[in-house]
C-alpha cells in the first residue's frame, strides 16, 4: 500500500524533524533541547547529513524540517537544504532569533531551496517575549526576519508554545499575526521535557479554554492553524466545526519521526525514546519495523479512554504527555476532559 494510501501512515513518514545540532544562543525557559552555546563533538558530518537527506528521501517522507537548537549555528546548512531540494524533499528551516539571522542567512536559505522559515513567538509583545527567551532583543529579531522572509518570497510560519504563561494571550496573538503575512500559526502545546516544568504545563480545563479561544479568534484569520501535540484539538473540531477533520491524523511515530543532533532516532522530539541510530541502520527500517512506532500507529491498543474513544484515528491523545506525565507512553493524555464513548458501543 501506498503512503497516500495508508490511513496509520505505516509505511512512511510524512514529516521528519531533524535537530542539526543542540547549540543555540538564546536561554528559553522552555526549551525542548536543552541547548546550548556550543556545538556537540558527536553531531553529525556534512557527509553523514547528506546520507539521511537521502534515507529520508528514500523513504518516501514528503517535508523535511531543519531544526535544533539553532540550524543557523552549522555552515553546511545551505549545503543540506540544496540537497534536499535535489532530493524533491520540502524544505522547512526553524531559526532562532539571534544575530546569526541576518538578511543575508535568510536570503541564502531561499536560494538554496527552503520553502520555508518556521520562526518562535511565545509573546505578542516585546517585554514578554524576551523575557520568555532569556535574551533581550529577540522579539524584534524575530519580527525583522518575519519581514525580511516575505519580502524574498519565504513563507513563514510561526510557532508558539503555548503554556500558562501565555494561554490567556491568545487574542493578543491573533491580532498581531493577522498583520505579519504569515502562512501558518502552528501553536504547541507545552509537554514538561527538557527545561519546561509541569507547572508550565495546562490542564485539561484550560486546555479546553484554550480551544475553545483558538477556534473563535481563528476563524477570519488570514493565516491556517495546526496545532501540536494537541491531538485533541482534531476531536474538538469534529464536535464543533462543520467539515472538521475525519482523516487519520499525524502523532508521535505516526507520520512523524524525529531525528536528533546526534543521529538517534525519536517518535517525536517531545518523547524521548530513541529506537535506533542513522549511522547504523536506515530511517525508514526503524520507523517501519520498531516494536515502539508499530504501537503508536495502532491507537486503538492504547490504554485508558485514548484505546477506546471513537475518535482515537484522528486524535490518539499526546503519546509524549502520556510518558511525560505518566512514565508510559501509551497511557491517556491527561489534558484530555473528554469522556470518551466507547469504540465497541457503535458496533
Amino acid at each position: 500500500m501506498s503512503a497516500q494510501l495508508d490511513p496509520y501512515f505505516d509505511h512512511a513518514p510524512r514529516i521528519v524533524i531533524w535537530e542539526m545540532t543542540r547549540a543555540c544562543a538564546l536561554a528559553c525557559k522552555h526549551c525542548r533541547a536543552e541547548a546550548v552555546p556550543r556545538r556537540h563533538h558527536d553531531e553529525l558530518t556534512t557527509g553523514e547529513a547528506f546520507a539521511l537527506v537521502d534515507q529520508i528521501a528514500d523513504a518516501r517522507a514528503s517535508l523535511l524540517v531543519l531544526s535544533g537548537g539553532d540550524p543557523l549555528m552549522r555552515d553546511d546548512i545551505y549545503k543540506v537544504v540544496e540537497h534536499a531540494r535535489l532530493r524533491r524533499l520540502t524544505v522547512a528551516v526553524t531559526p532562532s532569533a539571534t544575530g546569526r539571522l541576518t538578511e543575508e542567512a535568510l536570503r541564502r536559505i531561499y536560494v538554496a531551496g527552503a520553502h520555508r522559515i518556521a520562526i518562535s513567538l511565545d509573546a505578542p509583545d516585546e517585554a514578554a517575549h524576551d523575557a520568555f527567551r532569556g535574551v533581550r532583543g529577540s522579539f524584534a529579531r524575530t519580527m525583522n526576519a518575519i519581514r525580511v522572509a516575505r519580502e524574498i518570497g519565504l513563507d513563514v510560519q510561526v510557532n508558539t508554545t503555548l503554556s500558562r504563561f501565555n494561554a490567556h494571550r491568545i487574542e493578543d496573538f491573533v491580532t498581531l499575526l493577522t498583520t505579519l503575512d504569515i502562512a501558518l500559526w502552528s501553536v504547541f502545546f507545552l509537554i514538561p521535557v527538557g527545561r519546561a516544568s509541569l507547572e508550565l504545563m495546562l490542564d485539561a480545563p484550560e486546555t479546553d479554554g484554550a480551544f475553545d479561544r483558538i477556534f473563535r479568534a481563528t476563524g477570519d484569520a488570514p493565516f491556517a492553524i495546526k496545532t501540536t501535540e494537541a491531538p485533541h484539538y482534531r476531536r474538538f473540531l469534529a464536535q464543533h466545526a462543520a467539515g472538521g477533520p475525519h482523516t487519520f491524523g499525524i502523532g508521535d511515530g505516526r507520520g512523524f519521526v524525529f531525528v536528533s543532533h546526534t543521529g538517534d532516532v525519536y517518535p517525536s522530539g517531545f518523547l524521548p525514546l530513541a529506537v535506533g541510530n542513522v549511522r547504523t541502520t536506515t530511517l525508514g527500517a526503524l520507523y517501519r519495523d520498531d516494536p515502539i512506532f508499530r504501537r503508536l500507529r495502532q491507537p486503538w491498543t492504547f490504554n485508558g479512554k485514548c484505546g477506546t474513544c471513537e475518535f482515537n484515528a484522528i486524535c490518539g491523545g499526546s503519546r509524549a504527555r502520556a510518558y511525560a506525565t505518566t512514565g508510559d507512553p501509551f497511557e491517556s493524555d491527561p489534558t484530555c476532559s473528554y469522556r470518551a464513548i466507547p469504540v465497541e458501543a457503535h458496533v
